[in-house]
C-alpha cells in the first residue's frame, strides 16, 4: 500500500466570499473554476482545476486563515505572475532562498499562504 499522488488541495475561506475566490484563483492564477458535485454545492465554496492542479475552497463559518501551512505551486513565469499579483494589490514576498528555485509567498484574499516556485 502506498500513496501515489495528491488529488487536490483544500483551503478554507469565509462564508459568502466565493466571488473573491474566483477573482483570485481564476482571475489572477488562471485556474478555471469547475462545478462542484451537486451534493457538495449547497455547502458553498468553489473548486478550481486545470490538469493536475486542483484547488478546492471550502467554507468555514469560524474561518481562520492558514498562515504557515500552504500549497506550493510551480509556475513558468514567476516574475510575470508577481507583477499581475502586485497590480491587483497582492504583494508577493521573498523568503529564504531554496536551491534550484526562485520563489515567493503571497496571501490569497482570505489570508491563506500560497507559495509560488519557478525552477531555475
Amino acid at each position: 500500500m502506498s500513496i501515489s499522488r495528491i488529488d487536490h488541495v483544500q483551503l478554507a475561506m469565509p462564508v459568502g466570499k466565493e466571488n473573491a475566490a474566483r477573482d483570485f484563483y481564476e482571475g489572477l492564477f488562471g485556474i478555471p473554476e469547475v462545478a462542484k458535485p451537486t451534493q457538495l454545492a449547497a455547502r458553498g465554496g468553489c473548486w478550481f482545476e486545470s490538469g493536475s492542479v486542483k484547488v478546492h475552497l471550502g467554507v468555514e463559518s469560524d474561518f481562520s486563515p492558514a498562515k504557515k501551512a500552504h500549497p506550493a505551486f510551480i509556475v513558468d513565469d514567476l516574475a510575470a505572475l508577481v507583477r499581475v499579483l502586485d497590480d491587483a494589490g497582492f504583494s508577493a514576498k521573498e523568503d529564504q532562498p531554496l536551491e534550484g528555485y526562485e520563489r515567493r509567498y503571497v496571501n490569497d484574499p482570505f489570508g491563506n499562504r500560497i507559495e509560488l516556485m519557478q525552477p531555475k
